[in-house]
C-alpha cells in the first residue's frame, strides 16, 4: 500500500493502523534511524490523538473495506458477495498516480469513519476528568498523560513509545496529601492506554503529584515506589 506515498502520508497510515504487519515492521525500523520520519510520526500522533482517547480499539469488517473500495471505483457492490467485474484496460500514463490517490482516499475515508465513531463515543460518555497530569521523564519529555475522573477511575494515555523490560511492570502512583505516602493506582504490563479502577482515594486536587515507576512484575513488593521513575508530573484542572 505504501510504496508510492510520501513520508508524511506513510506516517499518517502508520498512526491510523492502515499498514499491514510487514509494512509496520519496516516503518518501525526506519523510525529508529530517521529523526525526520520520527518527527512526522509524532505530528501525526498529535493530530489523531482524539481518536485514541475516544474509545477502545475495534476491528473493521472486511465487508466495510469492500464497500469503500466499491464506492471509490464507482461500482456498487453486487448482492450476495459476487465478485466485481474486472476494470477495463487503462492506457492512461497517470494510472499509478490515480492508484496512489485511491489509497489516500481509502485512508481518508477510514479516518473519517473512525473519527465519527470516536466522537459519538465521546458524546455518549460525556465524562470530563477532574484533573489532568502530563508526566515527564528526566529529560523533560512528555511520556504519559493521566486523566483522573475523581475517586473511582483514571485513564492512562501514552504519549511516547516505551518498552517495558522483561520481568518488570509499570505502576501508577499518586500522592493525595503532601504529608502522606504515595498510593498505587494500578499496575500495567505495558505502556498502553488503559482505564484504572480506583477505590478509597479522595477527590483529586490541582498540584497533586502523579508518577509511573518501573517495578518487579506484578507491582511493588513494598507497597511503595521502588524502581526508576518513568515519568512524573503535577495535576492541573481543565479550564472551561
Amino acid at each position: 500500500m505504501t510504496g508510492s506515498l510520501t513520508d508524511a502520508e506513510m506516517a499518517d497510515a502508520y498512526v491510523l493502523g492502515l499498514m499491514d504487519d510487514e509494512e509496520r515492521r519496516a516503518f518501525a525500523l526506519r523510525l529508529e534511524t530517521e529523526p525526520e520520519l520520527a518527527r512526522l510520526t509524532g505530528m501525526a500522533q498529535d493530530r489523531f490523538l482524539e481518536l485514541d482517547l475516544a474509545g477502545p480499539a475495534a476491528e473493521v469488517s472486511a465487508g466495510l473495506w469492500q464497500k469503500i473500495e466499491a464506492e471509490l471505483d464507482g461500482q456498487p457492490q453486487a448482492a450476495g458477495g459476487a465478485e466485481k467485474a474486472p476494470p477495463p484496460a487503462n492506457d492512461n500514463l497517470l494510472a499509478p498516480a490515480a492508484g496512489r490517490w485511491k489509497r489516500l482516499a481509502l485512508a481518508g475515508m477510514a479516518a473519517c469513519l473512525l473519527l465519527t465513531a470516536g466522537l459519538t463515543s465521546v458524546l455518549l460518555r460525556q465524562q470530563t476528568p477532574q484533573v489532568i497530569a502530563v508526566l515527564m521523564d528526566a529529560g523533560g519529555n512528555p511520556v504519559v498523560m493521566i486523566e483522573d475522573f475523581g475517586g473511582d477511575s483514571a485513564r492512562v494515555v501514552p504519549l511516547a513509545d516505551i518498552a517495558v523490560p522483561d520481568g518488570q511492570s509499570l505502576e501508577v502512583w499518586t500522592l493525595p496529601q503532601q504529608a502522606g505516602a504515595p498510593v498505587s493506582m494500578g499496575v500495567l504490563n505495558a505502556l498502553r492506554g488503559a482505564t484504572l479502577s480506583l477505590s478509597g482515594l479522595p477527590e483529586p486536587q490541582e498540584e497533586q503529584l502523579y508518577e509511573i515507576t518501573f517495578e518487579p512484575a506484578g507491582g511493588s513488593p513494598t507497597g511503595r515506589p521502588t524502581g526508576p521513575i518513568l515519568g512524573k508530573g503535577f495535576a492541573r484542572m481543565p479550564r472551561s
